[in-house]
């Protein structure tokens, strides 16, 4: 009884911290909060009350997480049914694979921006221009890009969607598989109209989950892809971009006056978090469908 006790006032006091954050963004936020101020351009003054307009980081923000959700859930599914449906528990592969991914999950986000940096600006992004376009006066791939971006985003989340899919695979009973094998299906017949659909959802958990820490993360993208300012969207995938996170961080440390752009500040937070908390329920909405078909076809 007495750690139900502690587990309960824990909760209450996790959830009244987490009420009072969002009561705090909501007050002062909400006031600002207009169609004129989220439709509109930061072509003017993004530090006047009256003229600042955030599209261009709502657009740059949504872009990269969902360029990042078609790099990084792919690669994290197949990871995860490697090592759950083929790899040996005790092979040396496995555990250098499970110790890459145990690693990953504890480095701080600022390292992962050194890294899209390092790895994939200057080394790929160099040796790409070495190979298509030498000569070329200016970069083209060696510099940041909403695609560097992306794929730093992508390593960063891989974790969640490893660990997710993985626990997801092992909840599906093993008899399912043993069935499918005794009635001649190969491994990979087996793991493909078996297994990947019983594990569907909590595939897309492992995305949601990706979703949630990517779409508020500004570390990773300092150095690989986010703009200051921008006074056009960006058109490809080498272009840069401006970001709801890193504006934030702009209102609060680069402004002439703070206490004039208070207000502008709270408006963008309330923006990032129903940004994240739609793209959740979107991919909340589409899990619930997939469950819902899966049970009337049984």
């Amino acid at each position: 009884m007495a750690g139900a006790g502690i587990t309960l006032a824990a909760t209450l006091l996790i959830l009244l911290i987490l009420a009072i954050i969002l009561g705090n963004v909501l007050w002062h936020g909400l006031p600002s909060l207009s169609f004129r101020f989220v439709f509109s351009g930061a072509d003017r003054d993004m530090f006047d009350v009256n003229k600042a307009g955030i599209l261009p980081m709502l657009v740059g923000t949504a872009s990269r997480v969902i360029l990042m959700s078609f790099f990084v859930i792919p690669v994290g599914v197949i990871t995860a049914i490697y090592l759950n449906e083929y790899a040996k528990p005790t092979s040396a592969t496995t555990r250098v694979i499970r110790s890459a991914v145990n690693n990953l999950a504890g480095v701080p986000s600022i390292v992962f921006g050194l890294f899209g940096m390092g790895f994939f600006i200057h080394f790929a992004g160099g040796s790409m221009d070495r190979l298509f376009h030498p000569g070329s006066a200016e970069p083209v791939w060696n510099k940041p890009g909403i695609l560097w971006a992306s794929l730093t985003l992508a390593v960063m989340t891989m974790p969640l969607v490893i660990v997710a899919t993985e626990e997801s695979l092992k909840a599906i009973a093993p008899g399912l598989r043993e069935a499918s094998l005794a009635l001649g299906a190969t491994k990979l017949e087996t793991v493909r109209k078996i297994v990947l659909p019983q594990a569907l959802p909590g595939i897309l958990t492992g995305g949601i989950l990706a979703v949630s820490r990517a779409g508020g993360e500004v570390a990773p993208i300092l150095f690989t892809g986010a703009a200051y300012y921008m006074a056009h969207y960006p058109q490809a995938l080498t272009d840069q971009f401006m970001d709801l996170g890193y504006h934030v961080f702009v209102l609060s440390t680069q402004s002439p006056n703070v206490d004039q752009t208070r207000p502008i500040l709270f408006a963008t937070v309330l923006t990032l978090l129903l940004l994240t908390f739609t793209l959740n329920v979107v991919a909340i909405i589409i899990r619930a469908r997939i469950r819902r078909g899966m049970r009337a076809a049984h």
